[in-house]
């Protein structure tokens, strides 16, 4: 992959538009969520894209993250990083298809109506899984496409608001909300929109010269996310539109109401495009994890297996049958949990990115996140933030228990499998 498609796949693999950012201002009204959605990439996007632009142009290896930690901390600590991702990959990967039928469903409600929605939910993971296997390059030039085809309508719609609020008192712009989702929830489905940029570390060796695009592309697309959610939002709020029951799916709602049907259609299929993208740009990089494991001998061999055009397929047919059955969580719940064991999976790589300073001083660093001491608390505010999330999560349940204890559970299980695929290899050395 070149730069531009890096950063339309690194772009996907994160945001997928202003999709998912509805539930902010259901939580928070507008003025509040502009300025979420303004200080949470400040303390949360920025060290997290320094700490992976520094990691990836100096260790631009398959597998990304896992290679980092494992490197910095060894094989024990490596492997809890992949299971960590691969585990939330799972709650992550079952909120896409979900976006995907949402919005299908408002083009063609009875195509999605009872379990035809879990069919079409189905249809996508197949969709994706074939996407993948014609290689890294055919997912990258896809995501441009689908990048373009994707924020059209947005920024359709960034005008018309603005057109629509300049005839408009002064008084009625940016009308008050009554929040019923709460500030916390707010953050929360901040966080996950700005959540993902170490996915794209995974396929380093399919990007053309990584040591100088992975910066460039962290940098560059960070910028692009935090605009993509910013300028529709202040669009709409400029155009005075009421938020009291503005949820998921209701970018729909606002583009009929600034634009008529045809601003409104290619929304609903810009959500479906956000679906689609978002799943497809990040079984690309999932799949690579079991891929290195396996090369490791920490999974089966045959996880190894790749095709004509170097993709992993067998990864990518397990990882895609895993995706299938976690389908059809409350979204809220998911978030949850993918944000618990993401967030755990992040404070190993901003520990790495400290520690392999002091081990490997002389290792080639084309790219600086600051000098030392930067290195060091790079990771504070990231982690304050998982913190918090955990601390919001308390009182949620998944599977009849506590969202913290099921993530404590799934996070478990690391080490007794680690234990286990070690006591596997000593067998089979003697």
């Amino acid at each position: 992959m070149q730069l531009v498609p890096l950063i339309a796949a690194t772009y996907f693999m994160v945001s997928g538009g202003p999709y998912g950012i509805e539930d902010i201002l259901g939580g928070a009204g507008y003025l509040k969520a502009l300025l979420i959605l303004l200080l949470v990439p400040l303390f949360w996007t920025l060290p997290t894209t320094l700490m992976i632009g520094e990691l990836a142009s100096s260790i631009p290896a398959e597998g990304g993250f896992y290679v980092w930690v494992r490197r910095a901390l060894g094989p024990f600590w490596g492997y809890q990083e992949a299971w960590l991702s691969l585990t939330a990959s799972v709650f992550d990967m079952a909120i896409y298809p979900t976006i995907f039928v949402l919005y299908l469903g408002r083009f063609f409600p009875a195509w999605t109506a009872g379990h035809r929605g879990v069919l079409w939910e189905l249809l996508l993971v197949v969709a994706c899984c074939l996407w993948n296997l014609r290689g890294a390059r055919a997912v990258g030039e896809g995501s441009v496409w689908l990048f373009v085809t994707l924020l059209l309508p947005f920024a359709v719609l960034v005008v018309a608001g603005v057109w629509h609020g300049l005839h408009l008192p002064a008084q009625a712009r940016f009308p008050a909300a009554h929040p019923e989702g709460g500030l916390s929830t707010a953050i929360l489905v901040a966080m996950w929109n700005y959540m993902g940029w170490d996915n794209a570390s995974t396929v380093a060796q399919e990007v053309q010269d990584p040591r100088r695009n992975y910066p460039r592309a962290m940098l560059l697309t960070a910028g692009l996310v935090a605009l993509t959610y910013i300028l529709p939002l202040a669009a709409i709020a400029f155009a005075g539109l009421p938020l009291n029951e503005f949820s998921t799916g209701s970018w729909t709602d606002a583009a009929h109401i600034l634009a008529g049907p045809l601003l409104a259609g290619a929304i609903v299929l810009g959500g479906t495009i956000n679906g689609f993208g978002m799943f497809n740009a990040l079984m690309l990089s999932y799949t690579r994890l079991p891929m290195v494991l396996a090369e490791d001998g920490m999974l089966p061999r045959w996880l190894a297996l790749r095709n004509r055009k170097g993709v992993p397929w067998a990864a990518v047919l397990v990882c895609g049958m895993a995706w299938a059955m976690a389908l059809h969580f409350s979204f809220e719940r998911l978030i949850s949990i993918d944000l618990i064991l993401y967030g755990s999976s992040l404070v190993l790589e901003f520990i790495a990115l400290a520690v392999l300073r002091i081990k490997e001083p002389q290792l080639e660093r084309p790219f600086r996140a600051g000098n030392f001491a930067m290195a060091c608390i790079l990771g504070i505010a990231p982690t304050l933030l998982i913190g918090y999330a955990m601390f919001s999560a308390r009182d949620e349940r998944m599977a009849h228990i506590p969202a913290l204890a099921f993530g404590a559970i799934v996070a478990a299980f690391g080490p007794l499998f680690y234990m286990i695929g070690k006591a596997s290899e000593r067998r089979k050395g003697e």
